[in-house]
């Protein structure tokens, strides 16, 4: 006895939707998978900050592999406590804590100082970081973290699903509009678009704020 294309269908749809565990849970378990993914998210963000700080690339670079070997060691402890708590600001003040100590080497000062230099670029950092992660997103456009989160779940979905989502979301076309280019129904359309940002919701969940 063979299902019907209808039965086919809705388990094909439903399967990208069992992933239950975020990517931060799977972090603190500790799989390979998940940490590349992590790095993946957020190492250009922790580059640029570097870089908005006054490093050279390569010292940019060293300093993103001194915070990500950090954060493997006390991601455990990471908590949301508040609602001011982030796992961006968590990231933000492992980042300022190795740029400090970067340029400590570089001037010879003993740990605990801080050339005036130094401490300025990093007194000025965050707030341009506000106004720019602020700013992140355009409308009808995706930028920087949001985009890299959904790279990363791009593999769980059809193409068609995939499209509809992109049209809806991304460039902000209607059900109707998409649905009639696309040869769907406006309840296909509107349900690829849930289904992909469940799916960003479970990914990204404890990492967002």
């Amino acid at each position: 006895m063979t299902r019907s294309a209808d039965t086919v269908t809705r388990t094909a749809v439903q399967q990208p939707e069992r992933t239950s565990t975020s990517l931060l849970e799977r972090v603190r378990a500790q799989r390979p998978e998940a940490w590349q993914r992590l790095v993946k998210l957020y190492g250009p963000a922790v580059y640029v900050w570097s870089r908005h700080c006054g490093l050279q690339p390569q010292d940019a670079a060293d300093v993103v592999q001194e915070v990500f070997l950090a954060v493997a060691t006390h991601v455990g402890s990471f908590r949301r406590e508040r609602p001011a708590d982030s796992f961006r600001r968590w990231l933000w003040a492992i980042t300022k804590n190795k740029i400090r100590d970067h340029f400590r080497r570089r001037q010879g000062e003993p740990p605990g100082q801080g050339g005036t230099d130094a401490q300025k670029r990093l007194a000025e950092v965050p707030a341009r970081l506000e106004q720019r992660l602020s700013a992140d997103t355009d409308a009808g456009r995706v930028h920087g973290l949001e985009r890299r989160a959904l790279e990363l779940i791009r593999a769980s979905f059809e193409q068609r699903t995939w499209d509809a989502f992109w049209q809806a979301t991304v460039h902000g076309r209607t059900a109707a509009q998409i649905a009639a280019e696309m040869g769907m129904t406006k309840h296909a359309v509107r349900q690829a678009k849930y289904r992909v940002l469940k799916r960003l919701r479970q990914e990204i969940e404890g990492l967002w704020e």
